[in-house]
């Protein structure tokens, strides 16, 4: 599709073509442009840089003199072209009995120019664009050039119509990889891609963050800013400014944004001729301090170095470069050339429209002009040389003469190059692109030298390094080029407007860390198991804390335990001496022992509030206690009812009070408490049953290990000892005015009043503190509401039995019944 739109183009240039014929001879007989040969290659070089041609110029005589500027640097990539060539065709070895020819132009513009590339397409003088490409014999079998994009872009289609190999020495841009646009491009030339690779890099290298980029406003500078701005896509290096240079530009306005937005690097993508009006901006504003990075167009550039020389101040120059690679026997050849009489005697020769008087170059200053893009030339034409010695089948002594070679021919053998030149293996990828060479990165001294600094090999192994110590910076160290200064450690960054170069530092609270290497601008919250100062890097692990069985408070809760329920046996001991004696009735009888039996179960749950909870420790330390304590209460409930009974009851409703004691009411009550008091706490178990948990909440640099529970399902196992305590108030009030000996209200409401005050106390502790402790804080609320029944019970009945015998006799009892009568009938 493509080729048949260029075969369109062409068709209405031809008669343009035929017009122009006579403006093809930019050069006389016998010229440097011309070479005899059996095979031709077209060459396409900017000797002159007409930067724009009006339509006058267009159609301007030959012979009518209009200037436009010299480049040195392209005439010795134009001579060095004639060198390969004419080395290629003095040997025996690549193409033996094979003469190879030339035809060169200056391609100084696309307009006054484009008579050379109709030429080389042409057959005697005629262009057929309807031919196809295989039966297209054209003058030449392939081409090399042009040198820079714009002009490859130019000139590139009417190549591509008839797969006439182009193969570039200089056009860098992106859009040239892409074949099915230009089929027959190759280049020797690393893309811009690769350039910009080394300059990215460089950037890296010294962490240089906020920077201009200053391109040539064509193909090849507006590439290399979209290619840059992709690579730094992501990373933490901005663009600051970026601006398009051309002959119209405001170098003032320029620099002045530079300035003011603080850049101190500037990255200068542009062919030389163009630095040249940039840095004679440079020398008039005065602009100083700034690292320039150069681009391998102008980074060997000897013109620019001389006018950097000329500026004080103006900072530090690093560039990318191919490295220094000497072209054996080119010095030579050019001695000879220059002692030939092709120029002797001012003769003129006539260049691009233009009337050049070459005999005022010497032979050094060919030499000794910038040697960017050398190997490339040479690499080019000897790609071409090797693809005519495939197809021609050549050996050691001759090539065959009955092969009819057609440039599509030469294309499929420059694609299928591999083979050595100067240490470097020459072959192409599928885009046409090298996969041979390196870029060296240079340095320009104060003195006018250039020094490589580092290297960035390509292909094979990756390698990238600068020597810094061959730097000298012209500030005394490394510059810096950052819109905010780096944050300190353990600070985030929060971008600052639309640039994430800019910056604010915000301290990370405590509790989260930042990782600069994964998320300078996020701080990251530690986990549960873990936690972080402020303006941490790193979060650590918490110390995982529980009372263990060795624990000082451990052990004196276990002794008091232990202690109870030898206490409980010792009174169950004395009680079962003086069982029929009128204390020990007056206690509960045989209820006594249930009630001591009871609290020493429920003692056990002190034991599961110590060592690391588990889900069986959880349940053990609330069931015993909650079953068993019921259990008391249900006893103390009993008890209160009974002698409120006997004294108060019996009389007014004997039938209770018959009923009571025909069935046993006393152990059918506590036998229903404790089978309800079972099935509540069976129920809370089963749907909410505690569990171990850690508390991460209290302490950001503990976990307290502890005990999960559902308060609104154990609501339930609390309802009957609320239930209990309350009637005991409400039994215990009604027999407040019985005889003294069997008046137990007071015992039992002082007992149930320090009940309430332990767990008051338990509450108040739990909500100021819930560190490690509150578990045995906990376990000695359990053992203060046993010992709080346990002494203020019991005791007083253990003191009568032992020490005042004589209030231990039916006759003392009798007299405290009869006194209680005698009140009452008064």
């Amino acid at each position: 599709m493509h080729l048949l739109i260029y075969r369109h183009i062409l068709a209405y240039l031809c008669a343009l073509g035929s017009f122009l014929h006579g403006f093809d001879q930019c050069t006389v007989p016998d010229s440097e442009f011309q070479r005899e040969g059996d095979y031709l290659i077209g060459g396409l070089f900017n000797i002159h840089q007409a930067n724009s041609c009006s339509e006058t110029e267009f159609f301007h005589s030959p012979s009518s003199p209009h200037s436009a500027p010299f480049i040195l640097s392209s005439y010795r990539r134009f001579q060095l072209m004639r060198f390969s060539v004419e080395e290629i065709s003095n040997s025996t070895k690549l193409l033996p009995n094979v003469s190879l020819g030339y035809e060169i132009f200056d391609h100084c513009t696309d307009t006054v120019s484009f008579p050379g590339p109709l030429n080389l397409i042409s057959v005697n003088g005629l262009i057929r664009p309807l031919e196809e490409p295989h039966r297209n014999l054209s003058k030449v079998i392939a081409v090399v050039g042009t040198y820079t994009s714009p002009q490859a872009q130019a000139v590139a289609p009417l190549f591509m119509m008839d797969l006439i190999p182009m193969v570039s020495y200089g056009a860098a841009s992106s859009i040239f990889s892409r074949k099915q646009n230009y089929p027959s491009f190759m280049r020797t030339v690393h893309p811009n891609k690769d350039v910009i690779e080394v300059i990215f890099s460089i950037l890296t290298e010294f962490n240089w963050k906020w920077v201009a980029f200053l391109y040539v406003d064509d193909s090849y500078g507006i590439d290399g800013l979209q290619l840059f701005l992709k690579k730094i896509k992501d990373t933490d290096i901005c663009l600051a400014y970026n601006k398009a240079l051309d002959h119209y530009s405001d170098y003032k306005a320029i620099f002045k944004q530079i300035n003011a937005q603080n850049v101190n690097v500037i990255i200068v993508f542009a062919p030389e001729w163009t630095v040249e009006e940039l840095m004679n901006s440079v020398k008039q504003i005065n602009v100083t301090n700034k690292v320039w990075i150069a681009g391998d167009a102008w980074s060997l550039s000897q013109k620019i170095k001389d006018q950097i020389q000329g500026i004080k101040n103006v900072g530090t120059v690093l560039g990318v470069a191919e490295p220094n690679m000497t072209i054996p026997g080119f010095s030579e050849f050019i001695y000879s050339f220059k002692a030939q009489t092709h120029c002797e005697n001012a003769k003129q020769q006539k260049f691009c429209n233009q009337i050049c008087n070459c005999g005022s170059l010497t032979a050094e200053e060919i030499i000794d002009a910038d040697p960017s893009f050398s190997f490339p030339v040479y690499s080019a034409v000897y790609s071409i040389a090797h693809a005519l010695h495939n197809i021609l089948q050549c050996g050691a002594d001759r090539c065959k003469d009955n092969i009819t070679v057609y440039p599509y021919m030469v294309l499929t053998e420059l694609r299928k190059s591999n083979f050595t030149l100067l240490n470097q293996t020459i072959q192409f990828d599928q885009n046409g692109d090298p996969m041979f060479g390196s870029y060296a990165i240079v340095f320009w001294d104060q003195d006018g030298s250039v020094h490589e600094v580092g290297f960035y090999n390509f292909h094979g192994s990756f390698d990238f390094s600068i020597n810094r110590s061959k730097i000298r910076w012209q500030t005394g160290q490394v510059p810096t080029s950052v819109c905010s200064k780096e944050c300190e450690v353990g600070y985030k960054k929060t971008q600052d407007g639309n640039y994430k170069c800019c910056f604010n530092c915000t301290i990370c609270p405590s509790g989260t860390y930042i990782n600069t290497t994964e998320d300078p601008y996020s701080c990251i919250n530690c986990n549960n198991t873990q936690w972080s100062e402020e303006g941490s890097t790193s979060c650590s692990l918490r110390v995982v804390e529980y009372t263990p069985f060795t624990d000082i408070w451990a052990l004196g809760i276990m002794v008091g335990a232990f202690i109870l329920v030898f206490i409980s046996l010792a009174l169950s001991v004395l009680f079962a001496l003086n069982y029929n004696t009128p204390v020990v009735k007056s206690a509960g009888g045989p209820m006594c022992f249930l009630i001591l039996g009871c609290l020493s179960l429920s003692s056990l749950s002190v034991f599961f509030y110590f060592g690391e909870p588990t889900v069986a420790f959880c349940i053990l330390r609330y069931l015993p206690f909650l079953l068993f304590f019921t259990v008391c209460l249900a006893c103390f409930v009993v008890r209160s009812f009974q002698i409120v009974c006997i004294f108060k009851i019996a009389a007014q409703i004997p039938k209770l009070h018959s009923w009571w004691m025909k069935y046993h009411g006393q152990w059918l009550f506590i036998t229903v408490a404790f089978v309800t008091q079972a099935i509540f706490l069976l129920i809370n178990y089963i749907y909410a049953p505690p569990s171990s948990k850690m508390d991460i909440y209290w302490n950001p640099k503990k976990i307290i290990l502890g005990c999960d529970i559902d308060f609104k399902a154990a609501l339930i196992s609390l309802v009957l000892p609320l239930l209990f305590c309350f009637l005991c108030f409400v039994f215990s009030y009604m027999g407040k005015d019985l005889p003294k000996n069997y008046n137990e209200a007071k015992a039992i409401t002082f007992c149930l009043l320090l009940l309430i005050l332990t767990w008051i106390i338990f509450a108040t502790g739990s909500i100021l503190y819930q560190g490690k402790y509150i578990q045995p804080l906990q376990s000695l609320a359990v053992l203060s509401s046993l010992y709080s029944f346990l002494l203020w019970y019991f005791f007083p009945k253990c003191y009568i039995i032992i020490f005042q015998p004589h209030k231990n006799t039916h006759r003392y009892f009798q007299n405290l019944i009869q006194s209680y009568t005698k009140t009452i009938s008064q």
